[in-house]
């Protein structure tokens, strides 16, 4: 048996490859990892505008009446020169016109019987944003590795990256095993459950950008399981395994792994829940052995495998977690092993652990904000604690 932390850089030290590539549409890039970097094609602003509605004189002659020569409208190029006792009405974002240094805003004027305009206000104007003071050309906008949503795709947009280079999608398969599972649309029979691990896996790749494809329910034989392990080897990136993997006499996952070529790294973690969860590569391809309570197999998803996928894809992995703190004390039974323990976070921005009876307690997960790891050896964390939250 492993520290987690050992195992998290054993899985993290085999994600780590030359990224395959692929270009997207605008449309397709939310959610994907940028595999190049994207520079401004232009300065930000590209001219010098108006960051108010107002008029726009020489800075020498902020106080004085003066002429209004035209009205700019944003999107339109300005035909005056501003020069001494003259200005421009202005709208927010047009073009300065020029000649003029400076825009006083309309609540801060007074236009006279006489049509002319005036500054009546008591601080010294500016209201311009000068060319190229956000960006100039050639500035990275958009490094690789950034995991794109919708405050990317808007930069994307704004320098013109119409198709982005981006990391390919894993694909990843799924296999439940268990001669006690049925699909959720049967009505389980005497000792059997549903099977809720494969589509809760199903959705925890999709969400992360992977592809998921189920292979199904294998019963506890070697020939079925080590059948359909061989198929999703062959046809996809990763692998994940629900069930079979602890030491009962049916749990028979990682003596097929190995079987199947596969070369196992761990097969113990001091981690709860998720003890049993076993890591193996087979060439280029991976293969997770999770348990088959529901709770233990989101969770080392979302503290291994999801690590894994995104390093697999590109994506800057870091310890970036919240760091909160509790709203109560936190005390446990055990403490032989790492614990990630499901929390709320409430109105207040603080953690509330949540009800959790076990790895089998599924709606714990549910209704769960994040979870929050406790060491090895901690019984109790006073109130007023701050943590860090993985949130799911």
């Amino acid at each position: 048996m492993i520290p987690f932390e050992k195992a998290l850089e054993i899985v993290l030290g085999r994600a780590a490859r030359e990224v395959s590539v692929e270009t997207v549409t605008l449309a397709e890039a939310a959610g994907r990892v940028m595999a190049r970097e994207v520079r401004s094609d232009m300065d930000f602003p590209p001219f010098d505008k108006s960051a108010m509605d107002g008029y726009a004189c020489r800075a020498s002659d902020v106080g004085s009446p003066l002429e209004v020569l035209e009205v700019i409208a944003a999107g339109m190029v300005p035909t005056r020169e501003v020069t001494e006792g003259r200005c421009s009405k202005i709208m927010t974002g047009a073009m300065l016109p020029t000649g003029a240094e400076v825009v006083f805003t309309v609540e801060e004027s007074e236009v006279r019987p006489d049509g002319r305009v005036r500054f009546v206000g008591s601080q010294p104007p500016d209201n311009v944003s000068r060319k190229g003071e956000d960006l100039v050309v050639g500035d990275i906008v958009v490094a690789a590795g950034t995991l794109l949503d919708a405050k990317h795709i808007a930069v994307l947009a704004s320098v013109g990256c119409v198709n982005p280079v981006v990391a390919c999608r894993p694909r990843v398969g799924i296999i439940a095993t268990g001669d006690e599972l049925v699909e959720p649309a049967a009505r389980p029979g005497p000792g059997q459950i549903r099977n809720s691990n494969s589509w809760q896996l199903a959705a925890q790749v999709e969400r992360i950008g992977g592809v998921p494809h189920y292979y199904g329910i294998m019963p506890d034989r070697t020939g079925e399981i080590e059948g359909a392990l061989r198929r999703a080897l062959a046809e996809n990136d990763i692998v994940l395994m629900s069930g079979g993997v602890s030491m009962g006499d049916f749990d028979l996952v990682p003596e097929i792994m190995t079987g199947s070529g596969v070369e196992i790294l761990f097969d113990r973690i001091a981690i709860k829940p998720g003890k049993p969860s076993t890591f193996g590569v087979a060439g280029n391809r991976a293969v997770f052995g999770m348990p088959g309570n529901p709770v233990s197999t989101f969770v080392i998803f979302e503290v291994l495998v999801r690590p894994f996928i995104r390093t697999w894809m590109g994506c800057r992995w870091g310890c970036n977690d919240p760091v909160l703190a509790l709203e109560s004390d936190l005390v446990r039974r055990r403490a032989d092993r790492t614990e990630w323990m499901p929390v709320q976070i409430s109105e207040r921005g603080g953690l509330v652990p949540v009800r959790y009876n076990g790895s089998a307690h599924f709606l714990a997960i549910s209704r769960a904000d994040g979870l929050i790891p406790v060491p090895a050896g901690v019984y109790r964390i006073e109130q007023g604690s701050r943590l860090p939250v993985r949130r799911i």
